[in-house]
């Protein structure tokens, strides 16, 4: 995708929505860096549902670590994964109170030290809490990157390189929020909708379905 074509695609976005956000549920730093954790593997929705009776409880890492494993587990038995995640969340919690008090660390490269912190939590963190310009590449981005030919890739590490070199301002910021949007309603895994997608003028994709199947409403 040449440069002209990747400011109209982040131009056509941005006109549709001006301000996106992470459709997880948090309402502070603290309760975001949970909520991204608990969502490896699994759907903002899931988690959303399993967070929001906690996160009437816990509203800080000393809170958390009172509440301890076991109960942590029964907050979020629906997500999957969620014994290995209770551990990684008490844990984390225990070093934030431990040794940052109790408040998350602004830096990438502190945060991916936190167990069961990657670099894509970290990133989402760091955009979201700190206003930080980074590209968390999940599932979605990945997709949307190399589908549309916006940045091509054979690994995440690749395609975030290729985002952090490609995107304009004023777009930075907001790029990520914009493609996992794209991807989770639009540019789906097993059938883009194509024919309703704002940027299908500057995407790449090859196999593009231009026409809504019968019975869809385009």
């Amino acid at each position: 995708m040449k440069k002209d074509d990747i400011f109209a695609f982040f131009s056509a976005l941005a006109e549709l929505n001006p301000h996106p956000e992470t459709e997880l549920e948090f309402g502070n730093t603290y309760q975001l860096l949970v909520a991204v954790v608990l969502s490896a593997q699994a759907t903002d929705a899931g988690v959303n549902k399993a967070t929001r009776a906690l996160f009437e409880k816990v509203k800080t890492p000393a809170e958390m670590v009172a509440l301890g494993e076991d109960g942590l587990k029964e907050h979020i038995k629906t997500i999957g994964l969620f014994n290995s995640k209770a551990k990684n969340v008490i844990a984390l919690s225990e070093i934030l109170v431990r040794d940052f008090g109790g408040e998350v660390p602004q830096d990438r490269d502190t945060l991916v030290t936190l167990p069961g912190v990657g670099r894509k939590t970290a990133n989402v963190v760091m955009n979201c809490a700190f206003g930080a310009e980074t590209f968390a590449v999940d599932t979605h981005v990945f997709r949307v990157s190399n589908r549309t030919g916006l940045a091509k890739g054979k690994t995440v590490e690749k395609v975030e390189a290729l985002l952090e070199r490609r995107v304009p301002q004023p777009f930075r910021r907001d790029a990520h929020h914009w493609l996992i949007l794209l991807g989770r309603y639009t540019c789906k895994a097993r059938m883009p909708e194509c024919w309703r997608c704002p940027v299908v003028t500057q995407c790449e994709f090859k196999a593009k379905v231009l026409e809504a199947p019968k019975g869809r409403k385009g």
